[in-house]
């Protein structure tokens, strides 16, 4: 697998001039009663080897309820660490997203507040955030160009700009950034416009593939929103939005962007709530064929991650209703991690964990699609810690360009 093999030689490298030599501990965090808080699983840093070998160790000590919850990523809305770090204490989850309500005025606040986030520097959790700059900037000192200038500006523009704002999203302690809009359109009036980084599908391949490279080993790049919400008009925040676009034509425009970013190595996708009609009349983030498509025709082989669930529900369409039973669809049709932010609240995470572990007992979810998502990003997990990263704040990171 392409990104994990990255991921080992990078691990390898550090270990070896860090002299690290630890392996993943043989246990993990007691069992809890059944139905109980899953809690933290600690393990020991996956050193040099191969971090899917360990990631699959690791997970395999695991219970059902524990690999459930290091699936979810999980919000709550404040910028209190007490109330931060009893909420992954309590729920066990294997992510946070950082949205404007986490970020207080001030960088060391907010390394403070994803440190508070980290209960195992061995197996720190995946936090991430929006940060593509321009009109999503969760970070206000963010000031480098965004996509409103750079679509027109040559690429490598973009991987300097962000390469910038990785170190940025790396000095804060956060360690994954959703961040890469592999949309394109040339049209003004989408809502999307002003958020791709290009007006047809070469240019945006270009600039994706660089803003790609300037992640690289700072922060772990995502890809969003596939299959491509420029196609599909709409606000994919309010509605589902749709396209009857064959499937010939999206793999010569749309697809190429994603292509691109894949292709340099970006470690996650985020699968929007967008319906192509011709191919899977279910949102792509629901559907087994969109998952598929990615995995075997594009070639990914990284963390493929929904984008909010919320959202689903917003959109008033009755099918879609229940969060609950939208991340488990998420999951059976080929997610690794399911993001609930609209209308989350500290109840949000430990209800989707129940689903899961519910959808398992009974059969609705097979354990070995559980499995193989908990293992995916356990591998991410393990990669940071090997890195010396462990979503600790770096404080020699300064931006660039």
């Amino acid at each position: 697998m392409r990104t994990l093999r990255r991921l080992f030689v990078l691990t390898a490298a550090l270990a070896l001039a860090a002299g690290a030599g630890a392996t993943p501990a043989a246990g993990a965090a007691e069992a809890p009663e059944p139905g109980g808080a899953p809690g933290p699983v600690r393990v020991q840093p996956a050193a040099a080897e191969d971090v899917a070998a360990a990631a699959a160790r690791v997970v395999a000590t695991m219970t059902v309820r524990e690999r459930a919850a290091s699936v979810v990523m999980g919000h709550i809305p404040t910028t209190d660490v007490g109330a931060l770090r009893a909420y992954m204490e309590s729920t066990g989850i294997g992510g946070f997203i950082l949205m404007g309500a986490n970020v207080p005025s001030g960088e060391a606040a907010l390394r403070e507040l994803t440190a508070s986030l980290t209960l195992d520097p061995a197996f720190p959790p995946l936090v991430a955030i929006d940060q593509e700059g321009g009109d999503v900037s969760r970070l206000p000192w963010d000031g480098f160009p965004s996509a409103r200038t750079l679509k027109d500006a040559p690429p490598d523009q973009a991987q300097a700009a962000f390469a910038a704002r990785a170190a940025l999203v790396r000095r804060a302690g956060i360690g994954v950034n959703f961040g890469i809009v592999a949309d394109e359109t040339a049209d003004a009036s989408s809502f999307i416009y002003r958020r791709a980084l290009g007006t047809n599908p070469a240019a945006a391949a270009e600039r994706v593939a660089a803003a790609v490279h300037g992640e690289a080993g700072v922060a772990l790049s995502t890809l969003k929103h596939f299959p491509g919400h420029g196609a599909a008009p709409g606000d994919s925040h309010r509605v589902i939005p749709a396209t009857g676009m064959p499937k010939a034509q999206w793999q010569s425009t749309a697809a190429l962007p994603f292509a691109s970013g894949i292709d340099a190595g970006a470690p996650l996708l985020m699968f929007g709530h967008l319906s192509y009609t011709a191919i899977d009349t279910v949102p792509a983030s629901l559907s087994a064929t969109w998952h598929r498509i990615a995995r075997d025709e594009l070639g990914f082989d990284g963390v493929a991650v929904t984008d909010d669930l919320g959202m689903l529900q917003a959109s008033g369409v009755a099918a879609y209703a229940d969060p609950v039973a939208n991340a488990v669809a998420a999951l059976a049709a080929g997610s690794d991690l399911v993001l609930t932010v609209v209308s989350s609240t500290p109840e949000t995470a430990p209800r989707t964990v129940d689903g899961i572990v519910a959808a398992v007992d009974a059969g609705t979810l097979p354990e070995e699609r559980l499995t193989e998502a908990a293992e995916r990003v356990a591998a991410l997990r393990l990669g940071l810690a090997a890195e010396g990263r462990s979503l600790v704040p770096c404080s020699d990171c300064e931006p660039v360009g």
